[in-house]
């Protein structure tokens, strides 16, 4: 354990007025981590892939999300590019530095620009590779990185994001449980994204891009 984060356990237990958890109690919340219990399902995330998939696909619509499928990877830079023209934006993408997303054959400029780096202010459109889809919800689970940098699911207007159909899961516990399963350390944000931003909190009037992306549109991989 790092000494800053000793530091701030420490001024937390003070607050609280114990010190740190031993024995019996720190051996049960040990095996909580371990084995984390699983919350009641709803009973549409619980059913065969393929109509996990399609659930997904109808929630995220539900929520105002746009899908692409593909069939290929080699096809999400043109089905990229298509939703750009149809949109009437920009050829111009800042993309996750993501090797991923790199062996994709992206078309060279003038025909798209394309620079891979962390979300500016004023970028306008971004594409980012999502880790999960959750059926139950049609959410979408990035992950923080360097190939994944967070600014790039919030600073744009439209957000693009690379879904594999294989990658969708019926629940969040589901999600957790893939993320658990990498065997790597827990990246500092989990981003859950369930459609473009919008908010009520005016006038009961739902405003798009409130806090985030005005759109968000989804290629999703089918294998």
């Amino acid at each position: 354990m790092s000494e800053a984060r000793e530091q701030i356990l420490n001024t937390l237990r003070r607050g609280l007025k114990r010190g740190p958890v031993e024995g019996a109690r720190r051996a049960g919340l040990e095996a909580r981590l371990a084995h984390p219990p699983r919350n009641v399902i709803p009973a549409r995330a619980r059913r065969p892939h393929f109509e996990q998939r399609d659930l997904f696909v109808q929630m995220a619509r539900n929520a105002a999300a746009t899908v692409d499928p593909v069939n290929h990877p080699e096809e999400v830079p043109v089905a990229v590019s298509a939703f750009l023209d149809c949109e009437g934006l920009p050829l111009e993408l800042v993309m996750a530095p993501d090797p991923e997303l790199a062996a994709l054959p992206w078309p060279e400029e003038p025909t798209l620009h394309i620079e891979r780096r962390a979300a500016l202010d004023g970028d306008k459109t971004t594409v980012s590779l999502a880790f999960a889809g959750i059926a139950e919800t049609g959410t979408l689970v990035l992950l923080s990185g360097p190939h994944s940098p967070t600014t790039l699911n919030f600073l744009p207007d439209t957000h693009i994001v690379v879904l594999r159909a294989d990658r969708i899961v019926g629940a969040y516990e589901d999600a957790w449980d893939l993320l658990r399963a990498r065997g790597q350390r827990m990246p500092r944000t989990v981003n859950f994204i369930t459609g473009p931003s919008r908010s009520a909190d005016i006038e009961q009037t739902v405003q798009m891009g409130a806090h985030g992306p005005l759109r968000l549109h989804i290629v999703l991989v089918e294998r």
